[in-house]
């Protein structure tokens, strides 16, 4: 028996349509994958709606081009300016947990200071979070694999952390091999009043370390701690290194190295070398933290990075 054309093509097209593999997006995403608070995050498919509560996490989802899916940020989150038109669900230690229900997010990516009460009080609500909480640059990095891991932008997450790498690397190559005596001593200033320091266990240490100065605050723990004016003193620091941008302290940390008399004698001071850097640079576990290392670079030993 002869099939009719019209019922030949139905045939046909079913057996296109039986034979053509499922969209992407169709292909079971579910996965298990451990946070940086160590909580294994099930997820049943690729996230399309994604909330951050942190700035440095909003800064790690727009590198990896996912700024369409995030659906909304906190207050601090900034960077990239496309940022700031995203809708806002609170500050970073308070967000707002009605309006991040009310956005429907599918993931949502906090940090260990919400892992007391605001991580429980979301997964209530059955919301699906997952947690970053680097303390190095490795873990930065690894911080980035995992959100590529679970947003399906590993490809993406896999070049940047490449890209990063190279950049540290270029940094280290020149600065590993600096015996003791050619690394000048410095002092992070977080803040003015009272006076505050990067200790051995922040980000700031290590950009420190990585640059090839010493911290005199390395010995300290606590993260930014309190310092007295005498200690900064007695260490006399080659190189002071500033915090700017702090929110409505612009640059106060800068002009207070600049113009307190009691630095006047402190090697820094007499020899020009009292830098700002901006705080979202070295202060925010994301892309942009390799910025910051080759800034503190170019200010702990000019003579190694100097621009071309």
């Amino acid at each position: 028996m002869k099939l009719k054309p019209l019922v030949m093509l139905i045939v046909l097209s079913s057996i296109f349509v039986a034979c053509t593999p499922p969209a992407e997006d169709e292909v079971s995403f579910a996965i298990e994958v451990t946070d940086q608070l160590g909580r294994v995050v099930k997820l049943e498919k690729i996230p399309e709606r994604i909330i951050s509560l942190v700035p440095g996490n909003t800064e790690i989802l727009f590198a990896l081009g996912l700024s369409d899916k995030v659906v909304g940020v906190t207050e601090y989150c900034d960077y990239p300016p496309e940022a700031q038109e995203k809708p806002k669900v609170g500050g970073f230690s308070t967000p707002n947990i009605e309006e991040v229900v009310a956005l429907s997010p599918d993931l949502i990516i906090a940090t260990q200071r919400h892992e007391a009460s605001i991580i429980p009080a979301l997964e209530g609500k059955g919301l699906t979070v997952f947690a970053l909480h680097p303390k190095t640059l490795d873990e930065v990095l690894e911080a980035i694999t995992l959100i590529g891991e679970i947003t399906g932008k590993e490809a993406e997450a896999s070049q940047l952390v490449t890209e990063m790498s190279n950049r540290i690397k270029a940094v280290t190559d020149k600065t590993d091999g600096l015996s003791e005596a050619q690394r000048p001593k410095v002092f992070s200033i977080t803040w003015h009043d009272p006076i505050k320091t990067a200790g051995g266990d922040t980000w700031q240490d290590e950009l420190i370390v990585k640059a090839g100065g010493i911290n005199i605050a390395h010995d300290l723990t606590g993260g930014y701690v309190a310092i007295s004016l005498e200690a900064v003193i007695n260490a006399n620091p080659e190189v002071i290194i500033a915090d700017v941008g702090m929110g409505s302290g612009e640059d106060s940390p800068l002009q207070f190295t600049l113009t307190e008399p009691r630095f006047r004698g402190v090697d820094a001071r007499i020899n020009n070398q009292i830098y700002g850097i901006d705080v979202d640079l070295s202060g925010r576990p994301g892309p942009r933290i390799v910025d910051g290392l080759e800034q503190f670079a170019e200010c702990i030993h000019p003579q190694l990075f100097a621009e071309d």
